[in-house]
């Protein structure tokens, strides 16, 4: 074995993983010594290990990008900046759901752990230059969901959602790994570099290339939940506890996004026009069965999980552009994404109390006269979802339409924005409901302080990257070009 591999030059760039993993192993340990009303120290030390490790990677913006332990990680701006942003979007989770999981008695070291144990998979997964690498963070960020979904044992209904995510990942899983090993059969190397240059100088074999492509795109849309891979999603989000269910639809969509670009971008550059028409066919699907599917919906959890698998569709129509403005707007797109999707998730969270879920779009009704500040953050966020201005909504699906449009997706472009315009319809219902309708019963907010600014802040950075998308873009656009 090269024992340079080991040096302490080749360990700095994955140190934020180092940091993490050392974080979450004392906290193991010393939550066994904890009693179950001192939970709230391993609940802090949770927050301040996500926050404090998302610190450190800060501290690398900018570096010269770095391939480490012999080809199988790579730190450069895309990776720090996703690492940041993920990290950030996990903390804020946890803040959020703190009084729901306290109520519920799910406030417990295996959550708090197995979250961080997901980072940590998500973390590997972003940075990875490697098939291996791609594959480890993947199972070990889907390994930690899968438990996480199925740990309120006393309820069916997260059972039976954590036994369908379980098993249709395992089989997403095989697909993916099926593939790779095709595309590894094909160019003869593990490496994504290596594999790119084997496909750019025409010394893959063509054919089982594009049978491995196939299976891979197919286990890579299961991840996104694009459809017609999207069956898990309504069940899944609708079963598990609210935590879980941002936990599984807000950070790990920056993570798969950073395994398209491995994978699809970096690694098989060289096979754009052969995966463009999956990306096509599966963008196409998800905006209608998405847009289509969610104005049926009462429970808005359910709702939220049909409007996810269209805003991937939006994700899916810059990536396919093929061009490194489309792959800087689909970037932007996810990390605005993630900020929509911690302010309406977080609404829930406010409304819930011990024995209600607020889960149901009636539970929002009257609640402008209960709270004017929450009713303003949820029409902000609503309005942002649907994508109009001024919000960051708006500004992300111009970005990506403008990027597949300058490609000559005109009728996509066209497509895509008439089922905008069918999906303002269940977006502007929640509005509806919160500024003309009576409330059905008693509105209960007695939010910690941790969720107001937590928040709070999500609605003003949705205003605010709205009006102001310019440095975010910038650097998502940068990050893009230092990775390619």
């Amino acid at each position: 074995m090269n024992t340079a591999t080991f040096s302490l030059a080749t360990l700095v760039p994955a140190l934020p993983e180092i940091a993490l993993s050392l974080a979450v192993f004392a906290l193991l340990i010393l939550d066994a010594f904890l009693r179950p009303s001192q939970r709230h120290v391993t609940y802090w030390l949770s927050v301040a290990s996500l926050v404090g490790v998302a610190v450190l990677t800060a501290t690398t913006l900018g570096r010269p990008t770095v391939v480490t332990f012999q080809g199988l990680f790579v730190a450069d701006l895309m990776s720090q900046v996703l690492k940041i942003a993920m990290l950030l979007s996990v903390a804020a989770t946890l803040v959020l759901g703190r009084g729901y999981l306290e109520l519920r008695g799910l406030l417990t070291g295996e959550f708090l752990c197995l979250s961080i144990f997901g980072a940590i998979g998500m973390m590997v997964m972003i940075s990875a230059q490697h098939f291996l690498t791609l594959y480890l963070g993947l199972e070990l960020m889907a390994l930690s969901q899968y438990a996480l979904v199925a740990l309120q044992r006393d309820s069916a209904r997260a059972t039976e959602a954590g036994m369908k995510y379980f098993v249709l990942g395992a089989l997403s899983s095989g697909l993916l790994l099926y593939g790779l090993s095709m595309i590894y059969g094909a160019t003869g190397s593990l490496e994504l570099t290596r594999v790119a240059f084997a496909i750019e100088h025409g010394q893959a074999h063509q054919m089982l290339g594009v049978f491995g492509l196939v299976f891979v795109v197919a286990g890579i849309a299961f991840k996104l939940g694009a459809a017609p891979f999207h069956m898990w999603i309504p069940d899944v989000y609708h079963g598990a506890s609210t935590p879980a269910t941002l936990l599984v639809g807000a950070a790990p969509k920056i993570a798969a996004f950073a395994f398209v670009m491995r994978l699809l971008a970096n690694g098989l550059q060289g096979m754009t026009p052969d995966w463009q028409p999956m990306l096509v066919v599966l963008a196409v699907a998800s905006l209608a069965i998405g847009n289509v599917v969610a104005i049926a919906q009462t429970n808005l959890k359910r709702m939220l999980a049909y409007s996810t698998i269209s805003h991937m569709g939006f994700v899916l129509v810059g990536i396919l552009a093929g061009t490194g403005n489309g792959y800087g707007s689909a970037m932007f797109y996810v990390l605005a994404y993630v900020i929509m999707t911690l302010a309406s998730f977080g609404m829930i969270l406010l409304l819930s109390r011990a024995g209600f879920e607020a889960e149901d779009i009636d539970d929002f009704r009257g609640l402008n006269q209960k709270s004017k500040w929450y009713a303003f953050m949820m029409l902000i966020t609503m309005f942002s979802l649907t994508g109009l201005p001024p919000t960051v909504g708006f500004f992300a699906k111009l970005a990506v339409l403008q990027a597949a449009l300058e490609a000559g997706y005109t009728w996509l472009v066209v497509y895509a924005v008439l089922l905008s315009v069918v999906g303002a319809f269940y977006y502007l219902r929640v509005v509806k409901v919160m500024y003309m309708d009576p409330p059905a019963g008693e509105i209960t907010l007695e939010p910690r302080a941790g969720t107001r600014w937590v928040l709070s802040a999500m609605g003003v950075a949705t205003l605010v990257l709205g009006i102001l998308p310019a440095p975010l873009m910038d650097l998502c656009v940068r990050a893009i070009t230092a990775s390619m």
